[in-house]
């Protein structure tokens, strides 16, 4: 059964330097105790902190360079290589996760996919998927080939890290694949935060402070502080 996993750059949550997420090494430790020869796979301008992985049970890794977004370009490699399952952590940790990306690649492949595994099992024709619920109860799925699986953070804990199976871990470097560019008339802008939307059953109390009788000047000068704090308009510069 060949297993592949999909790995992401992330930022340790005391240090905040890079690092490969927990998640990704515990999806790791799934995928090897499918394969010993599973793969990983990660899509960015660099592999360096990923490598990680290669000392936590997975024996090469697939670098895709590109900058941008990664989706268009995994999508077109996992065709590509044609794995039978494919494992992630449920998001990323500390970039720009929106722990949206497995739930994307599986619609565009045209996968299922499961969530929340602790424990996996080939049987025939498919994969046998011990999926964590709350309140510590599990529950068995089986699903057909191929399939890809999000790890829980309940999963086996992740393997130690072998300094020579690192060194010994093959790397293939590849060019990403370039999505087509946009049509004529469209353009990209960065995002910008949009004001909040006043909800219609807050009372004015909620919202700020009450004026009774306010002079004008008070009631425009509260009026604007209260925007701003909105976002509505940008804070006053100091003075």
């Amino acid at each position: 059964m060949k297993a592949l996993v999909l790995l992401s750059r992330g930022l340790h949550p005391v240090s905040g330097k890079p690092c490969l997420p927990r998640a990704d090494a515990q999806a790791a430790r799934l995928a090897a105790s499918l394969n010993r020869d599973a793969g990983g796979l990660h899509a960015g301008p660099s592999c360096e902190t990923v490598c990680e992985a290669l000392g936590r049970g997975l024996t090469q890794l697939t670098h895709l360079r590109l900058d941008g977004d990664p989706v268009p370009a995994l999508v077109a490699s996992l065709r590509d290589l044609k794995p039978d399952v494919v494992l992630a952590g449920p998001r990323g940790q500390g970039g720009e996760d929106t722990g949206l990306v497995p739930y994307v690649i599986a619609h565009a492949l045209g996968w299922p996919l499961i969530p929340h595994a602790v424990e996996l099992e080939a049987v025939d024709g498919g994969l046998r998927v011990t999926q964590a619920l709350p309140k510590g109860a599990r529950r068995f799925v089986t699903a057909p080939l191929p399939v890809l699986v999000t790890a829980h953070s309940g999963a086996p804990s992740p393997l130690p890290f072998a300094y020579g199976r690192a060194r010994a871990g093959r790397i293939h470097e590849r060019e990403a694949f370039s999505p087509p560019a946009a049509p004529d008339g469209f353009e990209t802008r960065p995002y910008r935060p949009r004001p909040r939307v006043l909800a219609a059953n807050v009372g004015a109390h909620a919202r700020g402070r009450v004026l009774i009788n306010p002079d004008p000047h008070d009631a425009a000068r509260e009026i604007l502080a209260y925007l701003r704090e909105l976002g509505v308009f940008g804070q006053r510069s100091p003075t």
